[in-house]
């Protein structure tokens, strides 16, 4: 009998630590889209297509819906401390079609990778910093 309630005991008390682990997810947005992974089709006739280089991180936002539907949101507060400015993003309410990460490579944001992101994400933190190629940032990404 006394294997079953200290079984119980410890499930008891790990459950919401591994609970805690699941809903802090992690997120990052990869540094780059290689040259090779992009691809240029139906350009005008007597054009050749070149991609010299890849593409680098710039921007970094949480989304509402798929990518599709071009569901920005507006930040709920801004600090800027040291060369960093941080985005803070609100993510309660209905998300019917999910909340997502997405990630802008280019100076102007010209190509975006998308992931869904866990539906308890509540808060999203992305502190930004000048990379080293021009129009990079450094992001990092902090969602709970």
């Amino acid at each position: 009998m006394q294997p079953k309630r200290l079984l119980t005991g410890v499930a008891c008390c790990l459950f919401p630590v591994l609970a805690q682990a699941a809903v802090t997810a992690s997120y990052a947005c990869p540094e780059s889209v290689p040259a090779a992974s992009i691809s240029l089709t139906g350009v005008p006739a007597g054009w050749t297509p070149y991609i010299d280089s890849q593409l680098y991180l710039s921007a970094a936002a949480p989304i509402d819906g798929a990518p599709q539907r071009r569901g920005q949101l507006v930040p709920s507060g801004e600090r800027k401390k040291k060369g960093q400015t941080t985005l803070s993003y609100r993510l309660e309410g209905r998300y019917p079609d999910g909340k997502w990460l997405q990630c802008s490579y280019g100076v102007h944001g010209e190509v975006t990778l998308s992931r869904r992101m866990d539906d308890s994400v509540s808060v999203c933190e992305f502190t930004y910093r000048k990379g080293s190629k021009a129009g990079q940032n450094e992001i990092d990404i902090d969602c709970r």
